[in-house]
C-alpha cells in the first residue's frame, strides 16, 4: 500500500518548475516567468526520499564502508518506496519522471551515503539507452521486470585499459547466425556482481571510426560464457 501511494504521488508530478512565481519587468508590473519553488508533489517525495535517508541509510552506512557488503536489502526498500527506476515511462510499469525530479531524490539518497545511492542510481545508467533506443518489445521484458520486482541492473562499458577513453574499448561482438558472440572484459562495473541484466557497449565494426564502430546489447546475467570477477575495492563505494 506504501508503495503504491507513493507511486501514484510520484507520478502526478508536475513541471520542474513551478510557474506560480511573477517576475517583475524593468516596470512595476509583474509579468508570468519561471519560478524555482518545488512544486507539492516533488516536495512530498524529496521528504520521503529525506527520511529515507535519515532512517535507513545513515544507520547503515558505516557497516557497508567498513565491510564492502552490497546493501540488497536497503536497495529492496528503496524500491518499495518508488525511489529506484524512476525514469521508466509510465507506459511499462515506471513513474516516468524528468532529470530534474529524478535529480531531487538522488541528491536525498546520496545525503545518506554516496556509495548506496551510486548503487541504487546505476538502474537508471543501465535502463536510459533501453528508454532512448531499444524497441518496444525490449522496452517491456527489461524495464517492465524492473517495476515487477527489486531486480539490479548494470551498465558495462569501462574496461581495465578504457574508462573514460570509451573509444578505447577493445570488446567486440561478432554475429553468428541470427547470435550475436561477445568476447572482452569489463572491470568497475556497478552493480556487477548482482545484476539481473547488463547494458553492455561492444565493437562491432573494427573498422569505422568510434561514433559508428559501437553497438549496444541487452545482456541477461544468466547467458553462457559470463564470469564474475572480484570485487574491486574502492573507498565508500
Amino acid at each position: 500500500m506504501l508503495r503504491s501511494h507513493t507511486l501514484n504521488a510520484l507520478r502526478k508530478s508536475s513541471r520542474a518548475f513551478s510557474t506560480a512565481m511573477p517576475v517583475r519587468s524593468s516596470g512595476s508590473t509583474p509579468v508570468p516567468g519561471l519560478g524555482f519553488q518545488l512544486t507539492e508533489d516533488q516536495l512530498s517525495f524529496q521528504g520521503v526520499a529525506r527520511q529515507f535517508a535519515r532512517e535507513v541509510i545513515i544507520p547503515a552506512a558505516p557497516h557497508h564502508d567498513k565491510t564492502g557488503e552490497y546493501p540488497v536489502d536497503i536497495i529492496k526498500q528503496a524500491w518499495e518506496l518508488g525511489l529506484v527506476n524512476c525514469h521508466i515511462p509510465t507506459e511499462y510499469g515506471g513513474m516516468g519522471l524528468g532529470v530534474f525530479d529524478s535529480a531531487i531524490v538522488s541528491e536525498e539518497l546520496a545525503y545518506g551515503c554516496t556509495g548506496i545511492q551510486t548503487a541504487i542510481e546505476a538502474n537508471g545508467l543501465a535502463e536510459a539507452p533501453v528508454i532512448l533506443a531499444a524497441n518496444d518489445a525490449q522496452k517491456k521484458k527489461y524495464l517492465g521486470r524492473m517495476t515487477e520486482e527489486p531486480l539490479i541492473a548494470a551498465y558495462c562499458v569501462t574496461e581495465p585499459g578504457a574508462g573514460s577513453d570509451v573509444a578505447g574499448a577493445k570488446t567486440n561482438a561478432v554475429k553468428k547466425g541470427d547470435k550475436w558472440v561477445i568476447n572482452g572484459q569489463k572491470m568497475w562495473i556497478t552493480n556487477g556482481g548482482k545484476a539481473n541484466w547488463f547494458f553492455l557497449l561492444a565493437k562491432t565494426d573494427p573498422a569505422a571510426n568510434a561514433g559508428k564502430a559501437f553497438t549496444g546489447f541487452i545482456v541477461d546475467a544468466d547467458s553462457p560464457g559470463i564470469t564474475v570477477g572480484r570485487k574491486e575495492w574502492n573507498m565508500g563505494q
